[in-house]
């Protein structure tokens, strides 16, 4: 994207119109959708992970009632 200063424009005018094309042509929006997109995990990873969580809570429970925690 090419944008030219004009003959006596400020730069703040410039970098005005500047974002004003930015924002119209939508990159910024395509580069946070980018930006914010994860691969998918895998059903086994996120299977383990659930148990993991659990394993944990109840450990952290079990400690509580222990007095331990």
């Amino acid at each position: 994207m090419l944008i030219k200063r004009k003959e006596g424009e400020s730069v703040s005018s410039l970098l005005y119109r500047f974002s004003k094309r930015v924002q119209q042509s939508g990159i910024l929006r395509e580069a946070k959708k980018r930006k914010r997109h994860d691969r998918p995990v895998s059903r086994i990873k996120r299977k383990l992970s659930a148990l993991h969580r659990v394993a944990k809570k109840k450990e952290t429970e079990r400690m509580k009632k222990l007095g331990l925690a």
